[in-house]
């Protein structure tokens, strides 16, 4: 019998894998034995063939694939069972229809851990088995590694950095130096670089518990950095619908801004995600990333993941007085102080998130503007 319920599982998480791929380990099955109860298997099977449906191409769905009929009422109980499990969205299109669409299997780590949990053995599992998941990826990507490089090329951005533009020791804004040596592609996306900007650009603004962190803690990580708890966002659409289903809290802009100044002082990275990673797109989260549990930073990284970049940083030689604290919160550890006692850029993957430059006590860290480009981050040989 638990063969076949295994089956079954595995037959939902090939679906969900249509929204996007994730290798259906056996962590990833108890994964989804926790996400989906065994009387919804059934009702999933209505998403083999397409995995977005308004009500009535899913009543025709679940006529033609599914063992039971489902009246209106029962299926949207489902539906709203699997989206408060972070399995299913059920948001308006832009003509006002509801459409259920299924989520990556990612997303129910996302959202799950996005809520503030009590430390309790279940959630604990839980943690582990999503940690088992990504050793998983990491091992796939070391008996890859010497492909890792031509890999990346083909992967889209996972996120794009915001810069802090301002330095927290003197209230002034940060020197922006233009780069004007760098030829600007004819059809570059114009996208927002304030935070501030972005926040008064969504009506709709969600916070939530940062899901990487609240996982880490409950495997026995506490992050180095002391951040906020609530330091996850989703924008518009997102937000509500994140907000609907018990994953986050809606707040006001007066407060959005609050918590990220708190989290600017923690010395976290401000990274946007955009609507299928398509730039042209709006965003729909700001994640506020640190070095030591966030998997998109260098130090951290296992599975190789691409960033978007517009900045970088230049240190005034004059200024700086070698204090080392650059060194100390820059994100991909990209800087060190070099013989003569000052910082300096020795890395190239720098994405210009400001910390250095908001956090320098001589103000003298400028970031330099470019057009945007991918910073790819890839791990260390032999890290799982």
């Amino acid at each position: 019998m638990s063969n076949e319920i295994n089956a079954k599982y595995k037959q939902i998480g090939n679906i969900l894998n249509k929204a996007g791929p994730y290798i259906l380990t056996d962590s990833v099955i108890e994964i989804l034995k926790y996400s989906i109860s065994e009387d919804n298997l059934d009702f999933l099977v209505a998403f083999k063939k397409n995995i977005s449906q308004t009500m009535e191409q899913l009543k025709e769905s679940i006529a033609k694939y599914c063992e039971k009929t489902y009246s209106e009422e029962e299926i949207l109980k489902k539906v709203d069972q699997l989206a408060k499990r972070g399995v299913m969205f059920d948001q308006p299109n832009r003509h006002g229809v509801v459409v259920f669409r299924l989520a990556p299997i990612y997303r129910q780590f996302e959202y799950t851990f996005m809520k503030r949990l009590e430390k309790t053995d279940e959630y604990i599992e839980l943690a582990r088995l999503f940690n088992e998941s990504e050793k998983k990826l990491a091992a796939i990507a070391q008996d890859d590694y010497d492909n890792l490089p031509n890999m990346v090329k083909g992967m889209p951005a996972q996120d794009r950095t915001v810069p802090i533009r301002e330095n927290k020791e003197t209230g002034e804004d940060i020197k922006i130096i233009v780069n004007e040596e760098l030829e600007v592609p004819e059809e570059q996306i114009i996208t927002t670089q304030d935070i501030k900007e972005l926040i008064e650009k969504f009506d709709d603004i969600a916070v939530g518990q940062c899901y990487c962190r609240q996982k880490e803690d409950f495997l026995g990580h506490t992050c180095e950095q002391n951040p906020p708890g609530e330091s996850c966002f989703t924008l518009g659409k997102s937000a509500r619908h994140t907000t609907k289903h018990g994953f986050t809290r809606l707040i006001s802009k007066a407060e959005a801004l609050k918590i990220l100044k708190d989290i600017e002082d923690a010395g976290l990275v401000h990274k946007v995600y955009h609507l299928n990673s398509d730039l042209s797109k709006d965003e729909v989260a700001i994640c506020n990333c640190c070095s030591c549990c966030c998997s998109t930073s260098k130090v951290s990284v296992t599975y190789p993941n691409v960033n978007i970049a517009s900045f970088t940083v230049d240190i005034d030689q004059d200024l700086c007085r070698g204090c080392g604290t650059c060194v100390e919160k820059c994100f991909n550890q990209v800087l060190e102080i070099n013989e003569h006692g000052i910082a300096e850029k020795v890395e190239e993957e720098c994405i210009g998130c400001g910390v250095c430059a908001y956090l320098c006590p001589e103000n003298a860290i400028s970031l330099i503007k470019g057009p945007h480009r991918r910073v790819n981050i890839i791990p260390e040989k032999g890290k799982v």
